[in-house]
């Protein structure tokens, strides 16, 4: 430990600012600013000595976050992104998008705003590749099997680049025209800039993971015609069914699931054309759901220039400080500002919709929602409390109920769960042989750092499978784990 009295003399967590609101929604780049290298040292010297890591366990990964913080605390970078490399494959990911349970798993958090681990990780991986410490690690020698991962969100890439690594050829199918899934697509640039994935792809492509994108699995190329040609399958597929809204109103046009209005605003962002986009120009937009998916379209529509933009949510607003309820070293529900949400709009909270409105041509045209309470059967409504709002767009985010079960799961004939989940066994395999499933596809819509995690130890049961003996390859978790902080 460089510093053991760094958290006494800096008390203060210090992030890195944010753009001014009116200058980044002119464009789609990131919203952070860069932090000074010293201010970081100084908040990775807060990591304490504090002999139970209680960080560890908040993280899937197990990512051994006071080495990494007393390395860069001492200016030893390549030492600290090595260090960060052993229990993740992608910090330059996860330093973004996670939320980062580690952090309120902090032993300094019991009395002291916690230790910015989630800054200190994705600065160490930037300065990696500026100074070019991160390179491609092909294998010695291949193994002479082949593995089939399908998708290439975080947990196909994580599974995908072990394997490779491992000495087996390895194939990643992805139906969109680029990989990355939803780290491509479905993130907002000005969350994480798609350059950031593309050079993991590149490092992948070096290493020698083929990617064969624009193949639809399950019409393309079937289940079985996968099992004929490969010693070995990956499911990532995600948890890409979306909760619906069974409300009178629900056909009219306007009306979108998240995932139907983030991925073309994507590609526009990114220069592309895209044909019969929906946009938020203009419109009064309504997001249903107060979750990171929600956050996103509300920055999204932010930019795109919407008359207003109106966040509802069913839950009653959370508190600002840590409930007695969910102590230390939980992960606690709490009033959080996202980026988006400090860009402007209305945050409703403990209300329903009831019906949406529309007009003589069939649009979308207001919302109808209620005041709801927690009672001893759920939600129920509060009397009296009904209201409209105009809406021009609706914006479903309220979540994912699984994988999709037509096409490639019906033809592998993979079990389901009783979640409607593909189930599996402590080695992520499922009921057929050789066919394995990782990320949200077998636990469930979860954080980014889970699916990687998974996507490690999905890894570790293929490789185990196609050697016949123990893998050498990393287990961070097991498919029944669950963490201290949910």
């Amino acid at each position: 430990m460089a510093d053991p009295q760094g958290f006494l003399k800096t008390r203060e967590r210090e992030l890195p600012e944010r753009r001014p609101v009116p200058v980044r929604l002119r464009d789609w780049q990131e919203v952070y600013e860069d932090q000074p290298v010293e201010q970081l040292q100084r908040q990775a010297s807060r990591c304490m000595d504090c002999g139970i890591p209680f960080c560890h366990n908040g993280c899937p990964l197990g990512n051994l976050i006071p080495e990494w913080n007393d390395l860069v605390r001492r200016g030893h970078w390549q030492e600290a992104i090595e260090r960060l490399h052993a229990t993740n494959n992608f910090p330059d990911f996860t330093g973004r998008l996670c939320p980062a349970p580690c952090e309120t798993a902090c032993v300094l958090g019991i009395n002291q705003p916690p230790v910015t681990i989630k800054q200190v990780e994705v600065t160490t991986a930037e300065r990696a590749f500026a100074a070019g410490h991160v390179q491609p690690q092909p294998p010695d020698r291949l193994s002479g099997k082949t593995v089939a991962v399908i998708g290439s969100g975080p947990a196909g890439l994580a599974a995908a680049q072990q394997l490779t690594r491992a000495g087996h050829t390895v194939a990643v199918y992805e139906r969109a025209d680029r990989p990355g899934g939803l780290l491509r697509y479905g993130i907002p640039e000005f969350k994480m800039e798609k350059a950031v994935v593309d050079r993991r792809i590149a490092q992948m492509e070096a290493e020698g993971t083929r990617f064969r994108c624009g193949v639809d699995i399950g019409t393309d190329v079937t289940g079985g015609q996968l099992l004929a040609r490969y010693d070995a399958v990956v499911l990532a597929i995600g948890s890409s069914v979306p909760r619906d809204l069974p409300v009178p109103g629900r056909e009219l046009r306007g009306v979108l699931q998240a995932m139907d209005f983030l991925p073309p605003a994507n590609r526009a962002a990114l220069g592309e054309a895209v044909e019969g986009q929906v946009t938020a120009t203009g419109r009064h937009v309504i997001v249903i759901g107060g979750g990171d998916t929600g956050a996103d379209c509300i920055g999204t529509a932010h930019r795109q220039g919407a008359a207003s933009v109106t966040s509802l949510e069913i839950m009653p607003r959370p508190s600002e400080h840590r409930p007695a309820s969910q102590p230390w070293p939980t992960y606690p529900m709490l009033f959080r500002v996202a980026s988006a949400h400090e860009e402007g709009g209305e945050r409703v909270y403990a209300v329903s919709t009831s019906e949406l409105v529309g007009d003589a041509d069939g649009n979308v045209a207001a919302l109808r929602l209620h005041d709801v309470v927690m009672g001893e059967s759920g939600f129920e409504k509060v009397e009296g409390s009904e209201r409209e709002v105009p809406a021009g767009l609706v914006l479903l985010a309220m979540g994912f109920l699984g994988p999709r079960k037509d096409g490639l799961l019906e033809q592998l004939g993979v079990e389901l769960d009783p979640r409607g989940n593909v189930a599996r066994d402590r080695s992520f395999a499922t009921n057929v042989p050789g066919v394995f499933v990782a990320g949200d596809a077998g636990r469930g819509q979860s954080l980014i750092v889970w699916a990687i995690a998974e996507g490690r130890s999905a890894a570790n049961g293929v490789d185990a499978f196609l050697s016949g003996h123990e893998s050498q390859l990393p287990r961070p978790i097991n498919p029944t784990d669950r963490p201290m902080t949910v």
